[in-house]
């Protein structure tokens, strides 16, 4: 019998063991930490029937959509009621900082309030067609939607996809990720607890090749929402085509940030330390390119070399700057990348390796200059502490290095004249650009992106109508 802390599965209200169950690791110390029950093609079928009997039954979908909203905001207050107990274990299992765990949970709780508030507002609208007829809309749920959590934000974007779900009227099947899966059993707790009825959230952990795969070919799949890389978002894509099961996809990034001559330079340092080294780099939104013009790239180039060199590594638990990488696998993905990138020719200003003498996963802060616009480390999206930092002349130049790559999911604009600022913005290639923060928004901002990071919108007013199809019905009154 293992000694390990064990986590469940959460099928038709009830939480379920297995006969394999998957380790998870610490990442701070490379020592196995707690178990998970193992999800398999049996599990999967039976969540699946559960939330298609939730859906017929007409629980959620039928009621008074105040009851939803009850539902919701009760949620949210067994979340914050479960945070600190549920940040330690994404601490734990995840790496990330203590301090940033509770603000993951509070971020759950908060995307549950927000969409409470929307359940009772969607609304139809009347469509005039003369004296005879009466012509309406109105919006149907989904059905069941199939969603898939990546391991960088498990809760938060659990969160970010279920509470508009439920708050339309949708009963939802999660697969959670097999690296960082613990914390999420939190949020299906406190959907417990809230008296959600059965079948209306499901919580599997299994391995995405074999029950991720089977729910988005699924036949009671009538929606797929993926956060998550470029080529599993490709396949369970071509795996959807097949139904014409409708999706919401939010993939990689290559995001830039363009630093015009007269930016302020303090407030660009302190988006840097935000927007590439908080959770280790591991962020879909990362600052991962900064582009500065010529007259200010030298100052700013050391100004950010003081800023990674100066920042504190460790354990999560207690908070430092940098945190670990999830796994070893991730570790090795992000050294690599950082040596190719140096054997073809790019100048390592600070870091490019693992930090020595520690048994977790920790790579250091790493800047790069010298870097060809056609290179891997320009290109393609490393997921970690790294940033490539790149000059430019031009304001054209800018905007062309800056949309030079297939992804599109959010730019950034440093500038003090607001409007050079918004017109670079205007021309940058993303669905979300941020002017002088990195990060700027929130809950109630749409997000999600262009090209190869994805479409659809996660977030706001606009992703509740994710969740929904509109549906026109048309009455003739009089005889012809």
């Amino acid at each position: 019998m293992s000694t390990l802390d064990r986590y469940y599965n959460y099928i038709d209200g009830a939480w379920t063991g297995a006969e394999t169950w998957l380790m998870v690791a610490d990442p701070a110390t490379d020592e196995p930490y707690a178990e998970i029950a193992e999800a398999g093609l049996a599990d999967a079928d039976a969540a699946m029937a559960a939330a298609r009997r939730c859906v017929a039954s007409g629980v959620l979908s039928a009621v008074r959509p105040a009851r939803r909203v009850t539902w919701l905001l009760a949620i949210a207050e067994e979340l914050k009621a479960l945070t600190e107990e549920a940040a330690l274990v994404l601490c734990r299992e995840n790496g990330k900082s203590l301090e940033v765990a509770r603000g993951e949970f509070e971020e759950a709780a908060r995307y549950f309030e927000y969409y409470a508030g929307m359940a009772d507002k969607i609304e139809g609208t009347s469509i005039p067609l003369g004296d005879d007829y009466v012509d309406f809309t109105s919006h149907e749920p989904m059905g069941v939607s199939v969603q898939i959590v990546p391991w960088n934000f498990p809760p938060s974007i659990c969160a970010r996809s279920l509470a508009p779900a439920l708050a339309a009227g949708n009963a939802v099947v999660i697969k959670s990720p097999e690296i960082s899966p613990l914390a999420m059993t939190f949020l299906m707790t406190a959907c417990e607890r809230a008296g959600l009825p059965k079948g209306a959230v499901n919580l599997l952990c299994g391995k995405g090749s074999v029950v991720g795969a089977h729910l988005v070919k699924h036949r009671e799949a009538n929606q797929i929402v993926f956060t998550g890389s470029v080529p599993t978002g490709q396949r369970i894509l071509r795996d959807a085509a097949e139904r014409a099961t409708p999706s919401v996809m939010e993939l990689g990034g290559k995001s830039a940030a363009i630093v015009h001559a007269d930016a302020d330079i303090e407030q660009l340092v302190d988006s840097v330390k935000a927007g590439i080294f908080f959770n280790a780099g591991q962020v879909c939104s990362a600052m991962s390119r900064l582009l500065v013009h010529r007259s200010r790239f030298d100052e700013v180039v050391e100004r950010l070399r003081a800023l990674a060199e100066g920042l504190s590594i460790g354990p999560g638990i207690a908070n430092p700057d940098l945190t670990p990488l999830v796994s070893r696998a991730q570790l090795e993905q992000v050294e690599a990348m950082c040596r190719r990138a140096i054997e073809a020719g790019a100048t390592c200003v600070t870091g490019g390796e693992r930090v020595s003498g520690t048994r977790g996963y920790f790579m250091q802060p790493t800047l790069f200059t010298d870097v060809a616009v056609d290179s891997e480390i320009f290109q393609e999206e490393v997921f970690g502490p790294v940033l490539v930092i790149h000059p430019f002349d031009t304001e054209d130049e800018a905007v062309e290095l800056a949309n030079g790559t297939p992804f599109g999911l959010v730019a950034g604009v440093f500038d003090t004249y607001l409007d050079r600022a918004l017109r670079t913005a205007r021309r940058l290639r993303g669905g979300q650009v941020f002017i002088n923060e990195w990060f700027a928004g929130g809950v109630e901002t749409p997000f999600g992106g262009v090209g190869l990071s994805g479409f659809g919108r996660e977030k706001g007013q606009e992703a509740l109508y994710s969740y929904v199809q509109t549906r026109n019905i048309a009455v003739r009154i009089k005889g012809a």
